[in-house]
């Protein structure tokens, strides 16, 4: 006899609908997809897995799970790794622009935006009849607008800096996925950062590489090229169990029909109770330029760490840790993308490997770098190499043992 073919779980989830993880329960539950960088996949499926949420499936560019509005609202405050967080509405055949239009305008968009809101659309297109990601937006916010027009008479107007909605298209072999974004701006502004500095890595990538680190939130950390101090800050915030999403003004979900204002702040609440930093933790930061680590200071004050980590103005090349301490080396310096600075930053990275290997054994490295050959000149044999990107730029994170 012929084998049957094997269920498809995902098409088995769309005809029956989304159900709640509860046994019993009456809240709605939605397919929802959260999205990271490439390459954080892992650590975004561990942080869900820890948040107990139903049907996770780690896949490219985020991870899938089906919950209520109440668990995309802990996903939003919680994750550290994550940078949307959507709820997808609807699935349909859209292999022409009619088809794209009807499908929008068939979804109920009141709950999403209330009268007088704005709305930015945002469009990905692969392999299907429609490849034109600027055209299928407007035909996207044209269903979006007449919708709303035919139910209030009148149409929400488009934003691009900071829109009420945000709709998130996904056309994918004349099959568009149609999803709304509860998270707003993206989650790595956590709303502690006052000063930028020169090339700050986003919060959720360093959130990423102190998770990728391997360090065990109790062994003193140092970053001998801090910057703004953004890995310290999000080192911090990690031992602490300070979940990240505390310190936002507003996530796009309080805009919600079904917004459960109650439940989102004995959320909020509940995580302010849990934060304890350890108090015998040792953080430390250093930059050559006094302006930088002056602005690192004003970071970590609003991000209520200015009496946990200790900074100061240092060259990396006199680096000088404690001997025996069997800290954490946690970096990431700079790279050298100008012409000519890769060269004059060869000498700082010899120097400062050379202290690295006189002065720090038993400790462990983790370096962020974007230069191969800066790396090497380290001199320092790496035992894992991890390949990330920081936004567009290919990069490294390499990790050793001294």
């Amino acid at each position: 006899t012929a084998m049957r073919p094997r269920p498809d779980p995902q098409a088995r989830r769309e005809r029956s609908g989304p159900r709640s993880r509860r046994a019993g329960a009456a809240v709605a539950a939605h397919p929802h997809f959260v999205t990271c960088a490439p390459g954080f996949e892992p650590l975004l499926h561990a942080e869900l897995k820890a948040l107990k949420l139903a049907r996770l499936e780690r896949q490219v560019g985020g991870v899938y799970f089906e919950g209520a509005a109440r668990d995309a609202m802990r996903v939003n405050l919680e994750s550290r790794v994550a940078v949307r967080v959507l709820r997808r509405l609807t699935r349909f055949p859209a292999a022409s622009e009619g088809a794209l239009y009807e499908g929008v305008r068939a979804v109920d968009w009141a709950p999403y935006l209330r009268p007088g809101g704005t709305l930015l659309v945002a469009a990905r297109t692969r392999d299907s009849a429609l490849d034109h990601s600027l055209f299928v937006e407007q035909r996207v916010k044209d269903g979006v607008c007449d919708a709303l027009r035919e139910v209030r008479g009148e149409r929400p107007t488009v934003d691009r800096s900071d829109p009420d909605l945000r709709v998130d298209v996904h056309l994918f072999r004349d099959r568009c996925t149609l999803s709304v974004d509860t998270s707003g701006d993206s989650l790595h502004k956590r709303g502690w950062r006052v000063f930028q500095g020169g090339a700050p890595l986003a919060e959720t990538l360093a959130a990423g590489l102190v998770l990728h680190s391997g360090w065990d939130r109790r062994a003193p950390l140092v970053d001998p090229f801090c910057g703004s101090g953004t890995l310290l800050v999000e080192a911090a915030h990690l031992a602490a169990d300070r979940a990240p999403g505390l310190s936002r003004e507003r996530f796009a979900f309080e805009g919600f029909a079904d917004h459960e204002a109650a439940a989102w702040e004995r959320l909020r609440a509940a995580a302010r109770e849990r934060v304890r930093l350890p108090k015998k933790l040792q953080l430390l930061g250093s930059d050559a330029d006094p302006e930088v680590v002056a602005g690192a200071r004003r970071n970590l004050e609003a991000a209520g760490l200015a009496d946990a980590v200790r900074l100061e103005v240092a060259r990396a090349e006199d680096f000088a840790p404690r001997r025996g301490w069997n800290a954490q080396v946690l970096t990431n310096p700079p790279y050298g993308e100008r012409l000519g600075e890769a060269e004059e930053l060869g000498a700082t990275y010899r120097a400062f490997g050379e202290r690295l290997r006189e002065a720090c054994a038993g400790y462990g490295l983790a370096l962020f770098s974007g230069n191969t050959e800066l790396a090497a000149e380290l001199g320092l044999d790496f035992e894992q190499r991890l390949p990330l990107l920081n936004g567009a730029l290919e990069c490294e994170l390499l990790l050793a043992r001294l």
